[in-house]
């Protein structure tokens, strides 16, 4: 009795370093279009069945893939000034209690799709090999955001395929959209890290081009992931308060880039974490709304 009461708190211990290193909180980011794509798929008429192992199959894949990417990334975290005190460089969890983790967080993902159909639990691994790759691809190409872009606009794309059990024109533009938002903050965020990737070797957009272009071509992917969204409204039978939604989520779109110059970065964290948690959540409320209003 002992050894199982002396494990449990050094178990609780090591769960919340990791979910603190993940920033678990950021799994708002995706979750939120995932639901969208069930509304828009559904038409709202959903169940409490799809909507659960949707959520269970987010949370499991995003933990998993990001449990993953601070392991893979740990000895380029412990050589930056910025990110040398996360939990694994810091030493405050081991790399083998971060890959349990991180597995059994996979493990529930697929789980998870198989609680959907046969066409998630099929596309399961594709997705697992897609969210571990992309923490290789800053080694060899500079366009490592659009991976990132891809990987995590498999969120929407699942979630339709879970309520229908295949993948439509707007399925794909839905997802096409997340994946030029998702890339353009990502962009915005790896500013921060411009001279270290330089340093070590990593490639990054604003590593290649320089701060002052890669700010312009973040805005040119938010500009197409408005478009994208927009044309949407041509598609499914949406109505007004999904375009006044787009709308909105332009307008914060343009506000996070009035926070960011190329001479000051100071805001980058209230322009990455604040302004696109938000977005994605009031996208989604837009479109509640909108569907239920209908």
């Amino acid at each position: 009795m002992g050894s199982i009461t002396d494990t449990a708190p050094k178990t609780r211990k090591a769960l919340t370093e990791f979910l603190e290193m993940i920033k678990f909180e950021h799994t708002v980011f995706a979750l939120p279009f995932a639901l969208v794509s069930l509304l828009l798929a559904t038409k709202g008429h959903l169940t409490w069945h799809l909507v659960l192992w949707v959520v269970v199959a987010m949370v499991g894949a995003r933990t998993g893939a990001m449990g993953f990417n601070r392991i893979i990334d740990a000895e380029f975290d412990r050589r930056n000034p910025r990110t040398r005190n996360r939990a694994i460089p810091a030493g405050r969890i081991s790399r083998r209690s971060a890959l349990i983790i991180s597995l059994t967080a996979f493990g529930l993902f697929v789980i998870a799709a198989a609680m959907l159909n046969t066409a998630c639990l099929l596309a399961s691994p594709f997705a697992i090999i897609v969210l571990i790759g992309y923490s290789y691809t800053k080694r060899y190409t500079s366009y490592s955001h659009l991976v990132l872009g891809f990987a995590i606009s498999g969120a929407p794309l699942g979630a339709w395929m879970a309520a229908t059990g295949t993948v439509s024109i707007p399925a794909i533009i839905l997802s096409i959209a997340v994946l030029c938002w998702i890339a353009g903050f990502d962009i915005l965020y790896s500013l921060q890290d411009v001279e270290f990737d330089r340093k070590t070797g990593l490639h990054s957009i604003p590593a290649a081009v320089g701060i002052a272009p890669a700010l312009w071509i973040s805005r040119l992917l938010h500009f197409l992931s408005i478009v994208f969204l927009a044309s949407l409204a041509k598609l499914l039978p949406t109505g007004a308060l999904y375009l006044i939604g787009v709308a909105a989520v332009g307008g914060l779109l343009v506000y996070e880039h009035l926070l960011i110059h190329p001479n000051d970065l100071s805001k980058i964290n209230t322009a990455f974490f604040t302004i696109n948690g938000l977005i994605s959540m009031m996208f989604l409320a837009f479109v509640v709304v909108d569907t239920y209003l209908k």
